[in-house]
């Protein structure tokens, strides 16, 4: 069974930075492709960023030369750095198992705030 654990969400200012973290519980980490998704309020879930086994990355338009998506094999975690945070990025964002082992697996989500 895999469980995904996200941490890193918190209250920033607008112009700031955050780094999410998922870590990933099971096995074969390293074939899967990982996305972050985000969910504001009274709105639809959205891809932000994913990443495949051999790290090729997309980025959603909104985030694009914002954001980097990384991830250690090592320790199965993905990340996504954010910078120049604006407040609607304000959202829960969610750690998702897009392909391969555990596929459809989401985390619980973590809270990311931007003021203005």
């Amino acid at each position: 069974q895999v469980v995904l654990v996200e941490s890193g969400g918190g209250l920033v200012q607008a112009g700031g930075s955050l780094k999410l973290s998922c870590e990933y519980s099971g096995a074969f980490f390293n074939i899967n492709t990982m996305g972050w998704y985000r969910q504001a309020p009274g709105k639809q879930r959205e891809l932000v960023a994913s990443i495949t086994s051999d790290e090729n990355t997309y980025y959603a338009d909104s985030v694009k030369g914002r954001s980097t998506i990384s991830r250690d094999n090592a320790k199965r975690t993905v990340y996504l750095q954010m910078n120049s945070l604006k407040p609607e990025d304000t959202a829960v964002y969610y750690c998702n198992v897009m392909a391969g082992v555990g596929k459809g697996s989401w985390g619980q989500g973590t809270q990311v705030t931007v003021s203005s």
